[in-house]
């Protein structure tokens, strides 16, 4: 599930660092797949699949479209946490999809440090606000608003990496529960999706003037 729902035990103190959790995850032998993201992770399975997907085209590199398989799997998620559905279906083909060696290797050890650093200074702030009933739907549409702004981009533009660092920092927030971290990863994701809008608009006024 994205969050936690009510009557569902919340998270003792001594529990286990996100970080820690993703990098035994990240040692052990199973494929790294997301059907075994799913199965480790299955209460916030949601969430931490959108992070481990957009962290790649959230890096300010040039993807030229390779990372597009991800956005659409992220996508396909958002639509059913909007209709409601509590637990990851994809097909199989895709649930049993590599990762690949770049996001496993080289991506996600990477960013494991960011998290540990941000885990150190965030804590649980409004925690309940993520156990509202209507919370998973929202944060879906949030999410999904973001990847398709980031799907969308022109290609070697950069324009997909602030939408996308959006849908990061909205995932860590959730994973996290920081309300804080939550809003600043809606502004961020809203600025990108804002640039990309007035650089089309330009872009098109400025052919529109020509022709």
């Amino acid at each position: 599930m994205l969050c936690y729902d009510e009557g569902m035990p919340v998270p003792k103190k001594d529990e286990q660092p996100f970080s820690d959790q993703l990098e035994k995850w990240l040692k052990g032998r199973q494929p790294k797949t997301l059907a075994s993201l799913d199965k480790v992770f299955e209460d916030k399975s949601f969430a931490i699949t959108f992070l481990l997907l957009m962290i790649l085209p959230a890096l300010p590199l040039p993807t030229g479209g390779v990372t597009h398989v991800f956005e659409v799997i992220v996508i396909l998620l958002c639509l059913e946490l909007i209709a409601g559905r509590q637990t990851i279906w994809l097909p199989e083909k895709w649930k049993h999809m590599s990762l690949g060696k770049t996001l496993t290797g080289k991506v996600i050890p990477t960013i494991l440090k960011w998290i540990r650093w941000l885990e150190q200074r965030s804590s649980p702030r409004w925690r309940r606000f993520f156990s509202l009933p209507l919370m998973p739907r929202l944060l879906g549409l949030i999410t999904l608003l973001f990847t398709l702004g980031a799907l969308l981009a022109p290609p070697f533009s950069g324009l997909d990496t602030l939408p996308s660092l959006g849908v990061v920092v909205v995932s860590l927030a959730i994973i996290l529960e920081d309300v804080i971290m939550l809003l600043a990863g809606v502004v961020i994701g809203a600025t990108g999706i804002g640039l990309t809008i007035a650089l089309g608009t330009a872009v098109f006024e400025s052919f529109h003037h020509f022709f």
